[in-house]
């Protein structure tokens, strides 16, 4: 059975990137019609040419509109959908029922995908869908794989997605308002600021049993507690917000992140085809780490051979995260589902930047620069074929700035050579905004990155 890597993109140069670190497929947001609109860099030639890109590899790619329709929207949908199918991407992933009805009326041979946003959780919504000729169900991340099983068994013609990386959200399918009121960014917009992850503090304002119990709104149901709790976010002193609480504690979490690199095969047996990674912003370095962990995970499982899965979370451990769980796949976590030591992030890895060109004659590597590197440091070249340890040894600043546009696609138009005269040898090299020549022995090629010990 063929295992497909699904994974996301924001942009052209993510797109390019995902595809070089094991990608089988990408899907990509469509202006205005989907609920990453606000974060989405494609434009409607962008998506024409992402198509080209992807077809030309043998690879899939998936345009993502899913929005629920207000009514002033369905009209320019129809309108802008009807382009958007002349592109020919290989599926629409869509959530509104309507328009799923309406497109599937008017263009019938249309692949449909049935979005995450529709929250398929048991085998009857999937009997439903199915009716309406939705050919893959991407699954609600609250469920396990237990019940994957049954709803394959049940409704055996559909094909099934599951999401294995993701940033587990506290809020049930992400519809959580905490963001939008102390901050104005909407979750399901994908401008989710984690505000349920900011370190608060709990006051307790003492209070009579019927004081307390009028505060609540559920006299019948109440149940004692000590008293009435209030927090105060680290960064918003004296801003007092009321939180409810119960017996089981207040409902804000910190919540941890998904790795399923441990329940692929599970996730196979249940007949999964589809394994799904999410996007919050990420670098490409997310995108090189994440594809190149879960696709040698899935080209062994194809073949029936067992991978090495610690070692794989190695990689996946020197991104970002907030410690991992395996989300509800193996069942409801509990209080697992909550990282209490800490309100950021954890990573073993620091990623420095992309390489650009490559000077043979001087044995030389352009870097833009993100984070600070110096003089002998020990440094990973991270390349979709190998990874490589070396010391850095020289470092040449650039009088020549090349990075003005944050060099989306410097290295497919662009060719630079080092030149001496218009550089600065350096014992350091920090911050956004320039860029550096730095020692290297082999040539990285196209989509490379470097990156050190945390």
């Amino acid at each position: 059975m063929k295992l497909e890597l699904l994974m996301p993109a924001w942009n052209l140069e993510k797109m390019k990137f995902a595809f070089a670190y094991g990608a089988d497929a990408i899907y990509v947001w469509v202006p205005m019609f989907s609920l990453r609109a606000r974060t989405n860099d494609f434009t409607m030639d962008d998506l024409k040419y992402a198509v080209e890109y992807s077809h030309k590899l043998w690879k899939k790619i998936y345009f993502t509109a899913n929005i629920y329709a207000h009514n002033a929207k369905i009209k320019p949908f129809l309108s802008q959908f009807k382009k958007m199918i002349s592109f020919k991407p290989d599926a629409f992933i869509m959530s509104d029922p309507w328009l799923i009805n309406i497109v599937r009326k008017n263009y019938p041979n249309i692949t449909i995908h049935l979005s995450v946003q529709a929250n398929n959780t048991n085998w009857a919504q999937a009997l439903f869908w199915k009716e309406l000729w939705i050919k893959r169900i991407i699954l609600s991340r609250e469920i396990s794989i237990k019940e994957i099983k049954e709803i394959h068994k049940r409704v055996p013609g559909i094909e099934l997605e599951s999401f294995v990386h993701w940033s587990i959200c506290m809020a049930y399918s992400g519809r959580c308002l905490i963001s939008n009121y102390l901050s104005n960014r909407d979750p399901n917009q994908w401008t989710c600021s984690h505000s349920c992850r900011w370190e608060y503090k709990i006051f307790k304002n003492k209070k009579t049993e019927e004081e307390l119990e009028t505060l609540t709104w559920r006299p019948e149901e109440y149940k004692e507690l000590n008293g009435n709790f209030y927090l105060e976010e680290k960064e918003r002193p004296w801003e007092i917000m009321n939180i409810d609480e119960d017996e089981y504690g207040s409902y804000l979490m910190n919540s941890r992140d998904l790795m399923a690199i441990d329940y692929l095969k599970e996730l196979k047996d249940a007949w999964v085809i589809s394994y799904k990674v999410e996007w919050r912003n990420k670098t490409v370095n997310y995108l090189a780490s994440v594809g190149l962990a879960y696709s040698e995970a899935l080209r062994k499982l194809e073949k029936w051979e067992s991978y090495d899965s610690k070692k794989l979370a190695q990689e996946l451990f020197g991104i970002a995260n907030r410690w991992y769980i395996p989300g509800f796949l193996a069942g409801n976590p509990n209080s697992n589902a909550q990282f209490y030591e800490r309100n950021s992030s954890y990573w073993t890895k620091v990623f420095l930047w992309i390489l650009r060109n490559y000077d043979k004659e001087n044995y030389l590597v352009r870097v833009e620069v993100k984070n600070k590197f110096e003089v002998w440091d020990n440094i990973e070249i991270v390349t979709p074929k190998w990874i490589k340890t070396q010391k850095i040894e020289r470092i040449y600043k650039t009088t020549l700035n090349h990075w003005t546009k944050k060099a989306w696609n410097t290295f497919i138009k662009h060719k630079y050579s080092f030149d001496i005269k218009q550089s600065e040898e350096v014992q350091s090299a920090h911050g956004w905004g320039y860029e550096v020549w730095i020692n290297c022995k082999n040539n990285p090629w196209k989509f490379s990155l470097i990156r050190k010990d945390y």
